[in-house]
């Protein structure tokens, strides 16, 4: 714990981002360098509360020993801080930046107080430890001979990849991309993580043994996803190669899946097929990528210059689709959300320690509503129809306004009569998430799916159908956080190495048995 009676003395205040209209003008990170006192502060806001709740199934996946890093900081022993925190997690610049911090939902102190600033102290942690040189790599002393193939550079990937390292085990990471980091290179932005620091982590497993393989597909050279893929980066004068899963594992004594829930769910209503609807997927995607390689100048990206941009549907990737349309220079933009307007304290069917289902504004929101006076997301609102001009693309979006409190007959929801609307629209970017990994990749490596399409392995064992072949992450459990891919990365390690050494000292995080 913190102060005995910090929590009583000292408010919650977090570290704040750059102003909104500021940052909208680049690409750059959003945060500002925290200030050691205001941290040592909200560390001792950490109480006694005698069973972290931060650390049960309703908090953090990772098992992070929050209560004793918060003290540490509190104490300025930050360097026994950061051994305390890289014990259960492998990437804190990761989870500081991008978590929405179901730990914080579950804080003890949050039951009528707000919750210490548990992420912001996490990410200060770990940049100082990097600013101060205590992070060097730390190769094994020994080799096992045991050589494991991971397919995906993800959170997952990435996460199981180090730990199978640290024990031994030569891995080689395989990505068909063109730069290592999966969803936290491409799916991500630069405003919330910004790529040097991924790169900087995957240099740091490279120097500890990690091998990493990029632009190389898994899977059969004539699957649709290789293709669209291949085409894809072959008009911007990259070649990807096929491998077929039988030379993968004729070659390694072990395979894990960590591939992701890529197949993004579409919207089936009339007008879908024309020009300028996306998924936002693609949208933040190609942005990243032609940012990286050109800072935009290239125009190899979905531009929304000068358009009036309409996302459909929120979460994260919608918020990442406004801020991004924002620093392109767009007309406007606005945020549909089917669901009603969340309320701003917790609903009774909503007690803590449960993650809070209550109104946030996100900094995309805050960015927009600075800029324009309105926060961008209109709740309630279905879609009906994309409209078209006579070129084939879109003009604009019908919609009606719909009643979550009655039921219609197979809805949840009534549409109520009169809200009609059409609302103008140049670019449409669908964030309705992901149904699952890409099958064509199941299909190669013979291995069974769930009745959700994912990977078929169970929990804790990390197992699929196929002798040797294990799966964590995305596409094991569903679309979900980065710091859930990095707690199933740990623990399919585990399983991996106790698969080839018939044991392992590996740590088993708790959470992959949820």
């Amino acid at each position: 714990m913190g102060k005995p009676t910090g929590f009583k003395e000292f408010p919650r205040k977090t570290v704040p981002y750059r102003p909104p209209l500021v940052r909208l003008e680049d690409f750059l990170e959003i945060y500002t360098e925290a200030q050691e006192d205001q941290l040592r502060t909200q560390g001792a806001r950490c109480m006694d509360c005698g069973v972290p709740f931060c650390m049960s199934a309703t908090g953090c996946p990772l098992d992070n020993l929050i209560p004793e890093w918060n003290d540490l900081v509190y104490q300025q022993r930050w360097h026994e801080a950061l051994d305390r925190l890289h014990k259960t997690n492998n990437f804190p610049e990761f989870t500081g930046r991008t978590c929405p911090a179901p730990c914080e939902g579950a804080c003890v102190l949050g039951i009528n107080e707000p919750p210490v600033t548990i992420k912001n102290i996490e990410n200060a942690i770990i940049d100082r430890g990097f600013a101060e040189g205590w992070i060097v790599p730390q190769p094994p002393l020994q080799r096992t001979g045991k050589q494991v193939a991971v397919v995906g550079s993800g959170p997952a990937g990435l996460a199981a990849a180090a730990q199978l390292n640290k024990v031994g085990h030569r891995v080689t990471v395989f990505e068909r991309a063109d730069r290592i980091g999966g969803l936290l290179m491409y799916g991500i932005p630069n405003m919330k993580l910004a790529k040097e620091l991924v790169a900087r982590r995957v240099e740091l497993l490279e120097r500890e043994g990690v091998r990493f393989v990029t632009r190389t597909h898994i899977g059969a050279a004539g699957s649709p996803e290789a293709g669209n893929l291949s085409r894809l980066m072959q008009a911007r004068g990259v070649e990807i190669r096929c491998l077929p899963p039988a030379q993968l594992r004729a070659q390694f004594d072990a395979v894990l899946l960590a591939t992701g829930a890529t197949r993004p769910r579409d919207l089936p209503v009339p007008g879908r097929d024309l020009e300028g609807i996306h998924f936002a997927m693609d949208f933040l995607t190609h942005n990243t990528k032609s940012l990286l390689d050109s800072q935009l100048a290239d125009g190899h990206h979905i531009s929304a210059r000068d358009k009036d941009v309409i996302v459909i549907g929120g979460g994260d990737t919608g918020a990442d689709c406004v801020g991004t349309s924002l620093r392109h220079g767009c007309r406007s933009v606005v945020n549909f959300e089917l669901l009603d307007k969340p309320p701003a304290t917790r609903a009774r069917d909503n007690p803590w320690p449960q993650w809070p289902r209550v109104f946030r504004v996100d900094y995309s929101h805050e960015e927009c509503r600075d800029l324009t006076g309105d926060d961008p997301r209109k709740y309630a609102v279905l879609t009906k129809r994309f409209l078209g001009d006579e070129a084939g693309r879109v003009r604009g979006v019908e919609t009606v306004r719909v009643d979550w409190t009655t039921a219609a007959a197979g809805a949840p929801f009534r549409e109520i009569p009169g809200t009609e609307n059409v609302w103008p629209a140049d670019l449409v970017l669908l964030s309705l998430g992901f149904l699952g990994p890409e099958q064509s990749t199941a299909e190669s490596f013979g291995i069974a799916c769930d009745q959700r399409s994912n990977y078929q392995a169970a929990s804790g064992t990390f197992a699929t159908s196929v002798p040797g072949v294990f799966a964590a992450g995305d596409c094991r459990r569903g679309q979900s956080l980065v710091v859930w891919a990095i707690s199933e990365g740990r623990g399919a390690a585990r399983a991996i190495d106790t698969y080839l050494m018939g044991s392992s000292t590996l740590p088993a995080p708790i959470a992959a048995h949820r």
